[in-house]
Parts: structure tokens; sequence; C-alpha cells
């Protein structure tokens, strides 16, 4: 056993030790300065060939003030809801660096309860990272602070260092910004608002931050913005620095602040551009958004700038030929958004985000959730079938020649052959645009005229899991998938333009299914960061699948609703898609180079809901095959233009022919016989017509593929989505920016 000697000279020893390392480290650290701070740089943004695209954040909107140009109001309402003991205690909460310690041992953050000291000095530093070290050294500042400056210095270096959203640093940058005022000229009741903002602008900013967090709607922050203002005025009268009448003025209104303004730089696409780079970098890195914005950050991404002039050009050019909203009431608030990607890849080269931040819109439409894809949602339907069979035989794939009733107003049958119900048990039936009696078709066929009632019947024998497991394999993301009822095989979910894109592009790749990405480097200080490695290529379904998806959407561009695409002059497949009430139209096409999508929607500016489209452009309805394939075709001709054409690999046969029940038989066999050779042009079609086609004998081949077509087409529009069997209206019918983004990860 140690002598008591020895036991208290370790202990003295270990004591001594401890007070000269703090006594070392109080004497390493150096006294924070805002104006330190304040030299925080921009963002500097790349386009694909590594020229610049545009440098902006909070280096061009900051502005330090001293603290006698602080209101009163502005200090005491941090003081009321942050630090009440600001001006007593001493400058460090040891319970709040416990806790942090304690959460970093058990590998969580070292975020923890912090005084205002401790927030001012954490504001100073560029980097954020959440070490020991850091913590340490953060707490040896903190006491020096406190004993070397007064509280009224480390206040105005708080409110000159802190974050108030909008890349706006600094209360004066904050006023500016929010109100549109010098910070002296704030009231009480906006001080209190932005004293809100300092627990989180993503949640506390009366706007729509979706893009960065779901749950950050306009309709929730505004609601926690005006409780936090609320109850941060009651701390401050209770507190005694708001009289009852100053009180009671403070607290008639709530002080909105002015709305979102486009910043320099920031307008035309390259909003969209920044806003999509910004959340891929946040979602696959370790760094915050409010560090990020302190700048200093090169962002090389896969943007290519003459395809995004050339999609921004042809929206234009096909919305000004068609859109005119001081003629028609019902040709105003239709939005655009699309994106192109490269299949076997997963680049994003361009995108179109609506108007731009200049024009007062400030939602990304091309990552936008919230509208319905429609019948482009039938290809993942048929890639099921083929891929996993039906109930019936479920270790046989279904070829597309399998034939399914396409008659309007079906009833739907459940795998025990009983009728799907509705919420009030009466039988579910569902409908397609027009009652024309096609009878028992191919699906092939039903693909080229996007007819309803076959793909909701198949994605039942299928099963609705099936179908979302396939559309996930191909790049859609969990949270846009809607409940899995009949209506699912119609497209009621609302994955974004980046990702209809992107799911497409595995078809377009035999396959072959790369997440799509907007960044190839991130560096700071000119040294690269991690993470940014070209997402790795995988197969989401066997090779033959894709392909024999790719040979049935060449069909819808050949004779279907997609026709209007084959003045593009050279191979391309895809799909046209309608919703319900007219309130979507898209379009999804690709090439062996590039797969593009382009969605249409009208969208009230109060509620961000979406509004019937009946009646826009000057036509009954608006449909995929119309405006939508119209850009479609504009925008792919420039960026292709000079590329060859290489066509797709060949579809071998696939499956086995699984009519439906009450398909009439037998079924006709498809010969073995070598494969006809289809010529290069194209057989003239006549142009695309509402009338459904009329029934004749003729045969059409394509590939390895014969069918009865059932009359010469006249390209027949696209069917919408219907009504789900609860008869849920409102699926679809408001949309988000971002919804986990076109990424994942917290920040979307």
């Amino acid at each position: 056993m140690p002598s008591w000697k020895l036991v208290s000279g370790l202990c003295l020893a270990f004591f001594g030790g401890l007070v000269a390392i703090a006594g070392i480290g109080y004497a390493m650290v150096g006294i924070p300065s805002e104006n330190t701070a304040a030299k925080s740089e921009n963002n500097v943004y790349y386009w694909e060939d590594g020229s610049q695209m545009v440098a902006t954040g909070a280096g061009a909107n900051r502005q330090n003030v001293t603290i006698d140009k602080i209101p009163k109001a502005m200090q005491w309402a941090v003081i009321s809801a942050e630090n009440k003991s600001f001006y007593s205690d001493s400058g460090v909460d040891p319970m709040g660096i416990a806790r942090a310690l304690a959460n970093m041992a058990r590998g969580g953050d070292t975020q923890g309860g912090s005084t205002i000291t401790q927030q001012y000095v954490k504001n100073t530093y560029l980097s954020q990272e959440q070490t020991v070290s850091r913590k340490f050294k953060e707490m040896f500042i903190s006491i020096k602070v406190g004993t070397k400056l007064t509280k009224d210095e480390i206040l105005q270096g708080y409110l000159n260092t802190s974050y108030y959203g909008r890349d706006a640093y600094g209360i004066q940058a904050a006023a500016q910004t929010y109100y549109g005022v010098d910070a002296e000229d704030l009231s009480p009741s906006q001080c209190a608002f932005l004293a809100a903002l300092l627990k989180g602008p993503t949640y506390y900013d009366p706007v729509d931050n979706t893009s960065y967090d779901p749950s950050a709607t306009k309709a929730k922050n505004t609601e926690r913005s005006k409780y936090r203002w609320g109850w941060i005025l009651e701390q401050m009268h209770d507190d005694k620095h708001l009289t009852d009448a100053e009180y009671q003025t403070a607290t008639k209104k709530y002080p909105m602040p002015q709305g979102l303004k486009a910043t320099k730089g920031m307008t035309g696409q390259t909003s969209y551009l920044v806003d999509t780079a910004k959340k891929y970098v946040l979602a696959h890195s370790d760094i915050s958004r409010t560090e990020f914005d302190k700048g200093g950050y090169q962002i090389y991404t896969t943007f290519e700038k003459d395809k995004v002039d050339a999609l921004a050009k042809a929206v234009k050019k096909i919305e000004s030929e068609k859109i005119d909203p001081k003629k028609r009431e019902l040709d105003k608030h239709v939005q655009f958004g699309a994106a192109s990607v490269k299949p076997k890849d997963g680049a994003i080269v361009a995108l179109y985000g609506g108007a731009g931040y200049e024009n007062d819109h400030f939602n990304n439409n091309a990552d936008t959730s919230g509208v319905p894809v429609g019948s482009t949602w039938k290809p993942f339907v048929l890639a099921a079938a083929m891929e996993y069979g039906t109930y019936k035989d479920p270790d046989v794939g279904v070829s597309p020649l399998s034939k399914y009733n396409g008659n309007d107003h079906l009833k739907v049958r459940n795998n025990d052959g009983t009728y799907v119900l509705k919420k009030d048990n009466s039988v579910f039936f569902q409908e397609n645009e027009s009652d024309y009696p096609w009878g028992y078709i191919s699906l092939r066929k039903a693909m080229e005229q996007s007819i309803n009632t076959p793909f909701v019947q198949l994605g039942m024998d299928v099963g609705m899991s099936k179908v979302r497991d396939v559309a996930k394999a191909s790049g859609i993301l969990d949270q846009s998938f809607e409940t899995l009822n009949p209506s699912f095989a119609l497209g009621t979910s609302t994955p974004s333009a980046i990702r209809m894109a992107d799911a497409y592009a595995t078809f377009a790749a035999s396959g072959k299914h790369a997440d799509p990405y907007s960044v190839t480097e991130v560096k700071k200080d000119g040294q690269p960061l991690s993470g940014f490695d070209k997402p790795k290529v995988k197969l989401a379904m066997p090779e033959n699948v894709a392909n024999n998806v790719t040979d049935t959407l060449e069909n819808v561009i050949q004779n279907g609703t997609g026709q209007n695409a084959k003045a593009l002059g050279r191979t391309a497949a895809g799909k046209t898609g309608t919703t319900d009430s007219n309130k979507s139209a898209w379009f999804v096409g690709y090439t062996q180079q590039l797969s593009t999508s382009i969605a249409m929607f009208r969208e009230d500016p109060k509620n961000s809901k979406l509004l019937s489209m009946n009646g826009t452009a000057g036509e009954d309805s608006i449909h995929g095959g119309d405006i939508p394939t119209s850009i479609w075709t504009e925008y792919m001709k420039a960026a292709l233009k000079g590329d060859n054409d290489p066509g797709f690999p060949d579809a071998e046969k696939i499956g086995e022919v699984q009519d439906e029940a009450g398909a009439p038989s037998p079924t006709p066999t498809v010969s073995a016989t070598p494969t006809p050779t289809v010529s290069a042009t194209p057989t003239p079609t006549p142009s695309p017509s509402l009338t459904a086609p009329s029934p004749s004998a003729t045969e059409t081949c394509f590939g390895f593929q014969c069918e009865d077509t059932g009359g010469t087409n006249t390209g027949g529009t696209d069917g919408g989505t219907s009504s789900t069997p609860t008869a849920t209206e409102s699926t679809g019918n408001t949309r988000g920016n971002g919804n986990g983004g076109i990424f994942g990860g917290s920040s979307g």
C-alpha cells in the first residue's frame, strides 16, 4: 500500500499539472474580434469546364456597428432570451461545457448550453470542428474574454458576428435584409423577431426552407417564429426591459419581414444551380450551413453552361409561344421545372428551376416535391412486371405483349379475386381519360396510348411494393412515394425533375444506375475536402428489362402520345404524363447520352397548392405530349447538336405472354423468325389528336416484337391519374421545395 505522503504528493502533482496546463492554455489563446470574423469570404462556384460561375455568400453582406448603434431593445432581447445572467456571470457555463464534453465522449456532438460570451467566441471561429481541443480552446478564450473585455464589448461582438439567415451576418445586415432599415432604427417588436432567428433561421424565418429541411415549411416556420417572438417580448417585459405600454405596443402586430430578394449574381438559373450545389455539399460533408455561409469554399460543379443556357432558352421559347398571362387568366402562375442527367454517370449537366430570384421565384422547380408525375410512372410498373412476374407466376416475367383490358371504368381486382373497395366499401372503378372501348390490348399498346386501366391492374398483379422497389432502385427517394394503393401505378408519387431524369437514365444505361450529383470537388483554402467522389454505378435492374422498357418507350415517341418528340430527328425513348384535374404534365425522355425531364404545373402563389391547367394555353387541357414534349425536343436538339446517334442496344425477347383473366384466347404466338429490319426513316404518321384511333387489322413489328396494333395510330392523348381508392383528392396538390432534396441527408 502506498503511503499517504505518496498519495497526497501524486494528487498535488496532478492538480498542479492541471493548473499549469490551464495557465499555459490561458496564456496561449488570443482574444477574438468581430473585425477579424468580418473578413469572411465569398464562396466561388465553377462550371464543369472550370470557369467561374459566380461568387456569393456572406463576404458581401456584412457590416459591423458599434454598441451605441444597436437598440437597447435588441440587446435586452437576446439577453432575456438566451442569457439572463449575462451582466453578472463569468462568461463561462461550466455545466454547459461538461454536457458538451460528455456528449462528445458518447460519440455525439459537442454542443451544450452556452453563455453569450461563449457563443461570441464560437462565432469568431471560421472552423466549427467538433473536437475536445476546440472546446477547451473555446473555454480558455471565453475566460480571457470575460476578464479582458467589457460586457458591452462582448455583446457588441456577439450581435455583429451572429448569423441571421438569408446570407446576413451581423445585426446591421440583418436589419437591412429583413426590414430594409439600419439597425439603430429597429423597433422593439422587430428586435424580438431578429432575436428569435438566432435560435435557427432555417426554422424561425417565416419563408419556405424545405430545401434544407422538409419540416421547415412556410406555415410551420411562421408558427414557430410568432411563438418565439411573443415569448421573447414576454421575457423582456417580465425582466423589466419593456414597460407595460411598450409591451402592449410591441405585441399588437407580428412584424412580418419583407420577402426574399435576389443577391448580387444570384439571377436567372444561377440561383438554382447554386441552391442545388450547396445542398449537395451540405448533404455530403459535416460542414454546417452556418460555417458554409461564412465563405471561403470553392465548389466545382457538373453544370455545363451551354446546356443550362439551352434548357432555359427552350423553356422561354415554348412558353412565349404558348403561354400569355396578359391575354388569358388561366395562363397565370404556370411553372416549369426541368433537369438533364448523364446516363451511366449521374452528373447533372443542366436544370431549369424557374423564372429566377429576381422575379421573386425562390423555389427550385428542378428539385421540388409535391408535383405528381402521372403516367411517366408506368414504365416502372412494366419493368417490375418483366423482372418479378405476377402473383400467378412470380418466377416468370411478364412479356410486354401480354394483353390486359384497356376499357374505361373497370373494377380493379385484388390478388384473391375480390374487388378493391373504397373507404365506404363501394367498389373502386379505374377510369381512363376517354371512354374509348380498347378491349384487351397489349401492355406495349397500353404504354403507347398511355391507357390507365391495364397498368393499374398490372400493378395489382405484380404488387405495388415491387413497383416501388424498382423505382427506388432506379433512384427515386423514399420520401417521394405515395400510398401503395391502385393509383400508385399511375404516378401519384412526387419525385423531383432531377430524380425523374436520373431514374429514366437507368433505362438508357441498360439497367445501370448512379445517384445524381452536382459537385465534383470542394476546396477550402485551396485544399480539397473529402466526401465528393463520383457516385458508384450499380445494376438497378436486369439489362434486358431496361432494354425492353426502352424499346417500348421508343414506340411511345414513334406512334404514341410522345410523337412531338420525333422532331428531334434521332433515336430516343420517352413517356408522357398527365395527372388528375390536369394539375401537372410531364415528359421524360432520353438518348444514350442524355436523360431529360420536363415538368409543367400551375401553382397558387398564396398557398403553393396546384391549380388545374384546364384552359391553359387556350387548350381544353394540357398533356405531357404537348408543351412539355415540345420543350424537351427543343432542348435536346441543342444539347445533342454535333453528337452521333448511337441508338439503343437491341431488346431481346423477355418473359412470357401472361394475359389478364378474361382476355380472348388463343393468344397469338411470337414467331422465332429473324428480327425484321426496321427502316431508319419512320413512316410518317398523322399528327396527334384527341380522338382515339379506330380499330383495324394492321400489324406492327418493333425489334423482336410483333403485335396487332388495333388500328392506324393517331397519337392518342396521355391518360391522367385517377383518384385513389380512399378518394384523397389532396395528393400532390401542395408542393414543397426539396423534401429531402435530390440527394437525401438531413440537409436535403
